[in-house]
């Protein structure tokens, strides 16, 4: 069976079935059943995997084997009884771009500092992507935030789908490099991702009364993308780490982890110890209040 195998690569998962990308073209493919069974345990085959496949005659193929992933990005998924797992968003990314909307719904920084750390702690490469500017209440608080985030050391800027800002910026971000879109619901992930190629023609949505966007995205699906590829993802309201030990967490907010150099521990948590830098900075406003929050809360184990 070795010779007949193919490699591909995961374009789409949905209820059991997987789009595989091949050097023969696209094929629907099932796990194998020694797979099928260790899939309850773990997100075993996500989009952006790699995978090795056995076809059939009538265009269908078995996925045999997952190969290693370079990098995963993933959150933590509740189950009953206290228990939870591993959520593999996306597998093989280079790049993560957090998509906020500058109108509605709300941007919330927490939800943006999560996802960097998250990021930072799967050695990913991160930017804030703010969208809909043209739409923006407060313009000036909006470049303001994305300066802030520069100055932490993370790329930011705005765009608009509309008017077409940003995205040259945007598409410089894809050549040779699979990047994934994350962010809430009816933050303008799929026509952002439209205004990249217009060809894909993805659903757009409708922002509801409460202020909240609906959900276009059902899935998690792998486009080409302007020489690249992009993993276009459902809008993702709750937010929780997975496996970043407590010690390690300060790492992951790169303005803490400098700041961190000052602690007279190493092993500070930046709770309660004492002659703790980071406190002391977050006491005096130099380090963001939502930042130091976002950290505690992460540490705390809180969902977004």
């Amino acid at each position: 069976m070795a010779n007949d195998l193919l490699r591909g690569r995961v374009h789409v998962a949905r209820s059991g079935f997987f789009e595989v990308e091949t050097e023969r073209g696209r094929m629907t493919a099932k796990l194998r059943g020694r797979l099928k069974r260790e899939k309850w345990e773990n997100d075993l085959v996500v989009v952006g995997d790699e995978v090795m496949v056995s076809p059939n005659d009538r265009g269908e193929a078995s996925i045999e084997e997952v190969l290693p992933r370079r990098t995963r990005l993933s959150r933590r998924h509740p189950l009953s009884r206290g228990r939870e797992r591993e959520d593999v968003i996306a597998a093989n990314v280079d790049v993560v771009l957090v998509a906020v909307s500058a109108s509605k719904p709300p941007l919330r920084p927490r939800f943006v500092d999560r996802f960097l750390a998250i990021a930072e702690w799967n050695r990913i490469d991160s930017a804030l992507v703010v969208t809909k500017f043209d739409e923006a209440d407060d313009p000036d608080a909006i470049l303001s935030l994305c300066e802030s985030y520069r100055a932490i050391g993370h790329d930011a800027w705005t765009t608009s789908a509309r008017t077409g800002e940003g995205i040259d910026r945007l598409a410089a971000i894809f050549e040779g490099r699979t990047a994934v879109l994350v962010g809430p619901s009816g933050a303008g992930k799929s026509s952002l991702v439209n205004a990249l190629d217009p060809v894909l023609a993805l659903d757009v949505g409708e922002i509801g009364d409460q202020g909240k966007g609906r959900h276009t995205t059902r899935a998690a699906v792998l486009h080409p993308v302007r020489g690249g590829f992009l993993v276009d993802t459902p809008g993702i309201r709750e937010l929780a780490s997975f496996a970043i030990p407590p010690r390690e967490l300060g790492s992951c907010f790169k303005d803490i982890a400098r700041l961190a150099e000052g602690c007279a521990f190493r092993d500070c948590l930046h709770v309660a110890e004492p002659s703790c830098a980071v406190r002391d900075a977050a006491d005096r406003g130099e380090l963001a209040a939502t930042r130091y929050e976002t950290y505690l809360s992460l540490l705390r184990g809180e969902p977004e």
